[in-house]
């Protein structure tokens, strides 16, 4: 029975941002109890890999975030690809809302933040900070409402997702990228040339295209750009169809294996292991600090505004028209639940703020705006969905 039951929990829609918080609020505890010792010997214990004179050597803490996170990125990749080639992002007539959407929903974030830190230039390179949605969050939460919720709001909310990552990944490789290594960049560079190969070739076992992946991810780790990156490359490589089997497809086949992996071990992880914010001696100071009281706002006001305005825009422009199914308060629902920015919020601060000795903690801002987000985008779609229902009941009694 309890097997039974623990099967069904993992089978649930929202099980992964279950997970994902359980670990965040577990590393918040410990981090505020005699326990905490322990934990930070967690994250700071050194792991070197050395083969000769070639040696990585970093902590726990950015084995995960560069290494471990690497996985989440492919995993994004071979999604990116699959939606692209076969999915909701293949017709650029259904990609027009989502995309427009992610782009005010970006934007409008980063302003907000940087009108509570104007006065403060040293703290806008965290701008890009409450840019990004998390797609297993956001899904989570939405996934409680049940079968009422319409399969066109889930697409259009898993569409802007996608677009969010898209642009946090540009907005990684552009902008938190430290002193570049040639030498290192051409080695990543001679890497694709073989992928195309692999690829071209209808190579579908998986194995080379890592090995190969793992040379790239090293030279990327080496070259000042971001390791994370290497994935997203390699995804795009893997292959879609099997050219002597139309049954079979390599990258859905491999996106279906990660999938656990990436949801029930690598995220919770990453959040467990940057998530551990130490609340002793903290007082109002250092909530209310421009830096995560910017990003708070920028989550729940910058990204509700940056949605809202820029499907009023589109509709407006007549470009693109209202998904069946929906309407304009079920999109603010959503527009809400795009304020729930953990995993990729917690990432770019990691990037934007590392190893500088500041008086506030980023961390606080990403966990209050995510909060505050997600209750107000499920309560605004349970409402909502509650009414179209009734209405919906009325109607059907009326005929």
């Amino acid at each position: 029975m309890a097997l039974r039951r623990f099967k069904a929990f993992f089978e649930y829609e929202a099980a992964g941002g279950i997970v994902l918080a359980m670990a965040a609020v577990a590393a918040m505890i410990i981090a505020n109890t005699p326990l905490n010792v322990w934990y930070e010997a967690f994250i700071h214990a050194p792991v070197a890999i050395k083969i000769g004179a070639f040696e990585i050597a970093k902590d726990a803490h950015h084995w995960i975030n560069d290494g471990l996170m690497a996985i989440f990125f492919f995993l994004v990749g071979l999604e990116l690809k699959r939606e692209v080639l076969i999915g909701e992002l293949s017709n650029v007539k259904q990609i027009i809302l989502p995309a427009g959407a992610a782009l005010g929903g970006m934007i409008f974030p980063a302003i907000v933040y940087i009108i509570f830190n104007y006065n403060h230039p040293e703290y806008w390179k965290g701008w890009a900070i409450p840019a990004a949605t998390d797609i297993a969050f956001a899904i989570g939460i939405l996934s409680l409402l049940g079968n009422r919720v319409p399969n066109s709001l889930k697409v259009f909310l898993v569409s802007i997702a996608i677009f969010d990552d898209i642009g946090a990944i540009l907005i990684i490789a552009l902008f938190y990228t430290s002193d570049l290594s040639l030498g290192s960049l051409a080695v990543a560079g001679l890497c694709l040339p073989f992928l195309y190969i692999l690829n071209r070739r209808n190579v579908t076992s998986i194995t080379p295209y890592i090995l190969i992946g793992i040379i790239m991810w090293i030279a990327v780790l080496k070259s000042g750009i971001h390791a994370t990156l290497a994935g997203v490359v390699l995804a795009l490589f893997i292959p879609m169809f099997d050219r002597t089997d139309p049954e079979h497809s390599p990258l859905e086949e491999l996106e279906h294996d990660l999938q656990n992996t990436v949801s029930y071990g690598i995220l919770p992880l990453f959040a467990f292991a940057n998530s551990g914010i130490s609340l002793q001696g903290a007082g109002f100071a250092d909530l209310f600090h421009s830096v995560p009281l910017g990003i708070a706002a920028g989550l729940f006001i910058g990204k509700q505004m940056g949605v809202m305005i820029a499907c009023w825009i589109i509709f407006k422009l007549g470009v693109s028209k209202m998904p069946n199914g929906m309407n304009f308060k079920q999109i603010y629902g959503a527009a809400l639940l795009c304020g729930v920015g953990f995993t990729m919020s917690l990432f770019i601060g990691g990037l934007a703020f590392e190893g500088g000795d500041y008086v506030f903690d980023e961390r606080l801002g990403i966990i209050m705006g995510s909060i505050v987000s997600g209750i107000a985008g499920y309560i605004m779609l349970k409402v909502t969905l509650k009414d179209d229902i009734s209405n919906t009941s009325v109607d059907l009694t009326r005929h």
